[in-house]
């Protein structure tokens, strides 16, 4: 049985819809006209048929929508094979998104040799390439669509919490926004921009997720013209432009698998076999568990969920040991293998190997416990190595106070739960300032400012921390029971120390040496419950920003002489007087 031509499969839906619609109308003008003596029951069961002819009639509807929309994603493949002109390729596709969507613009950025991102086309709903001076758009909204890698949606970003304050968005009176990122093997390589600056609601989760699958489509065939230019330029035949595709599409890292309603393998692309650690890639017609043997038991009942239920399994992240690799990181995606009449006729894998990238998240993570995250973007790791050099930096010492009274009166576990609640308020604090935490000690912790990187006001950002943490408990306190409500004191100083990477290849430890160092904990541990004390060094550079006490000098452990100290009450206004 041959599938019926597209424009047949259109009349038919629009007849159905038509008839449905039609029927619905005729009956509700009927009921109207039947006289008053017919029974309750009898009118029930008609409006009820009304109402179910309706509902017949906007799922058709939809059902509608959605092929229009599979139609045009799929018509993007015909675009990778047909065209061999990259302008004319991104053409088409800013015309398809446009259309699709409904926006009155549509901008494609993409990345350029210095790795920013750069307007490489930008249209209208009229097909019409736009000027310079019609190309404003949300750079807040792109950058958070970069940093993140996942769409942003706003049906009136001049209302929206999240950008009605930002230049752009009010300068501009952008209102329905809509940006995607385009990715090629997990790289961001651009983002697509669609927009609406005289209407609001346009766009809907609908149109998101339909943008963000024409978007992976968008990237191959933008990349396949690229490559397929560069390849023009340099090689001369037919069939060394066809080995080089070949090797490209070889290349990629995802692995796809195709398995029947035996469960007899279709299909198997080199990926797959690779990530699975099969050399041999004639494997179609394998039960799909032989290859899978390894991770049976936890993919198995998916699969049999998959074909039971007939709904996608997305994002399936297992961790199996495989003969041939070991210990891996595998992300698998699940669905229906469907025909041309959406009948299922197997399933399709789609896997990741995570095993690489896992292990450097978990490496960020770990580094990002001590070092704010915006920090390790500006370090270089290749001029990172064993020693120190000798610096000025403001630091920070911390420690909860009545923590040992607590303790006395509760098990490890409740001690634990608690000190992990105010370590974290001290932490969240300084990495908000991004200062570096060079260790927690106990109940206490340190933390420093203007390393690795400079801060021009790094004095004032350790006290802004420490209000900080001051402000984070007062925050904690009111969630805890009574009895848990701990204090804490701090102490500030500045000076010399000596900041790197002490230890040895096998261990390394990024932390401060010096005196100042040492002062800074002193002073802490004069600080009564809740008080903030700040050196005589250290408040030289912010006196004009806070306000203070002086109090008693400090008669430090180790110092031949008081320290001059002065208790933080908080920050000045410059505008309209003071807050704490």
């Amino acid at each position: 049985m041959t599938n019926p031509p597209e424009s047949t499969v259109t009349l038919t839906l629009a007849q159905q819809l038509s008839t449905l619609a039609f029927m619905a109308e005729q009956i509700s003008r009927r009921l109207k006209d039947i006289p008053g003596e017919i029974s309750k029951e009898t009118r029930e069961n008609l409006t009820h048929m009304v109402n179910s002819l309706n509902r017949f009639s906007k799922q058709i509807e939809q059902e509608d929508a959605e092929r229009q929309n599979l139609q045009a994603l799929a018509n993007i493949g015909q675009v990778i094979n047909s065209s061999l002109n990259p302008d004319e390729v991104l053409r088409i596709v800013m015309d398809t998104i446009i259309r699709l969507t409904g926006a009155e613009r549509g901008f494609l950025m993409l990345r350029n040799q210095q790795g920013e991102l750069a307007i490489k086309l930008a249209r209208n709903w009229e097909q019409e390439s736009l000027g310079a001076t019609e190309s404003e758009v949300s750079r807040t909204i792109i950058n958070r669509v970069v940093l993140q890698g996942k769409p942003v949606l706003t049906t009136n970003a001049q209302e929206d919490p999240r950008f009605h304050s930002q230049e752009s968005v009010v300068a501009h009176n952008l209102r329905s926004i809509l940006c995607v990122p385009l990715k090629l093997k997990d790289d961001l390589t651009g983002v697509i921009y669609a927009d609406n600056r005289f209407r609001t609601g346009i766009f809907t989760e609908v149109e998101r997720d339909l943008l963000s699958a024409f978007a992976n489509q968008a990237a191959v065939a933008i990349e396949n013209a690229r490559l397929f230019e560069s390849v023009r330029r340099t090689l001369a035949e037919v069939s060394e432009l066809k080995n080089l595709m070949d090797n490209v599409f070889d290349s990629i890292v995802s692995g796809v698998i195709t398995a029947d309603v035996e469960d007899k393998i279709t299909l198997i692309n080199r990926a797959a076999g690779s990530i699975l650690g099969y050399t041999n890639q004639d494997l179609v017609g394998t039960p799909i568990l032989e290859i899978l043997e390894s991770l049976a038991d936890s993919i198995s009942p998916h699969i049999s969920t998959v074909r039971q239920t007939d709904q996608s399994v997305i994002g399936l992240e297992i961790k199996p040991t495989l003969p041939q690799r070991g210990q891996v990181n595998l992300r698998f995606t699940l669905s229906p293998l469907k025909d041309a009449d959406h009948n299922t006729q197997g399933v399709a894998i789609v896997l990741d190997d995570l095993t690489e990238q896992k292990q450097l998240e978990a490496q960020r993570r770990l580094f990002e416990r001590m070092v704010s995250p915006k920090v390790i973007e500006q370090l270089d790791p290749d001029q990172i190595s064993l020693g120190g050099r000798r610096g000025q930096i403001t630091t920070l010492f911390a420690d909860i106070r009545g923590f040992t009274a607590f303790s006395e009166k509760h098990s490890p576990e409740e001690l634990v739960a608690v000190l992990n609640q105010y370590i974290k308020a001290a932490a969240d604090a300084v990495l908000a300032e991004e200062g570096t935490i060079d260790k927690f000690m106990g109940d206490a912790i340190m933390a420093w400012f203007n390393a690795p990187i400079p801060q021009t006001d790094h004095a004032l950002r350790a006290v802004k921390a420490a209000l900080g943490l001051k402000a984070g408990i007062e925050a904690l306190h009111r969630q805890m029971e009574p009895e848990a409500h701990l204090s804490f004191g701090a102490g500030i100083h500045f000076g010399d120390a000596v900041l790197g990477l002490i230890g040895t290849e096998q261990r390394i430890e990024y932390t401060a040496i010096g005196d100042s160092v040492n002062t800074a904990k002193r002073i802490q541990e004069n600080a009564s419950r809740g008080q903030i004390l700040i050196s005589h060094e250290a408040y030289q550079l912010v006196k004009q920003e806070i306000m203070v006490n002086e109090v008693q000098p400090v008669q430090a452990k180790g110092k031949s002489e008081a320290l001059r100290v002065y208790q933080v009450l908080g920050l000045k206004e410059k505008r309209r007087g003071w807050f704490g």
